[in-house]
């Protein structure tokens, strides 16, 4: 005797599954606009990750060229730490500027590098912005492009007393590296 399955089930069944695909439906054709922007800057994110780290970037102090800029990476510093990073002198309020596309992760202070700005780039490289004057209208989670503005050259966190500038690191999965060659198109 053979048996026969069929796809029939009670009705209170049939109709919970009618009433749940029914609401799925109005949720993907109507509620989108608002899932969208949700789902957008972690997918984002992850083809940021999967893209190749840059070998080239554009200096991100306005006006400055890559001939002004001096190799200041793993120069000594107080409290035998080294510097990873390169100080980039400019006038005070001059526009720093994103040198890669990417997410703001942090806008924040701490004692070394007083106002900073990180943006996730390319590659997993957080891209470090420190020293600020003060920030231009960037929040955490923002999607940039390279050469918008993060904020304003200054001397804040342990630069107080010395001329200002902008120390920009770039900080890969495996650590620091030189910003110089970069930025120098070495």
């Amino acid at each position: 005797m053979a048996t026969h399955v069929s796809s029939w089930a009670p009705p209170r069944r049939r109709r919970s599954r009618l009433v749940f695909y029914a609401l799925a439906a109005a949720v993907l054709w109507f509620g989108w606009p608002i899932v969208r922007p949700a789902l957008e800057i972690p997918l984002y994110g992850l083809r940021l990750a999967a893209m190749p780290a840059p070998e080239r970037l554009p200096v991100p102090v306005q006006g400055i060229r890559p001939r002004d800029l001096r190799d200041t990476w793993n120069a000594p510093r107080a409290d035998g730490r080294r510097h990873e990073g390169i100080d980039i002198f400019a006038r005070r309020h001059t526009a720093v500027l994103s040198a890669t596309e990417g997410i703001v992760t942090r806008v924040g202070q701490n004692s070394l590098g007083g106002n900073t700005v990180w943006v996730m780039g390319p590659g997993r490289q957080m891209h470090y912005y420190a020293h600020l004057e003060r920030y231009a209208d960037v929040r955490p989670g923002q999607r940039i492009q390279a050469g918008m503005p993060l904020g304003y050259v200054g001397n804040s966190g342990n630069a107080r007393g010395t001329p200002p500038h902008l120390h920009y690191g770039i900080y890969a999965p495996g650590g620091a590296i030189n910003p110089y060659p970069l930025l120098a198109g070495r």
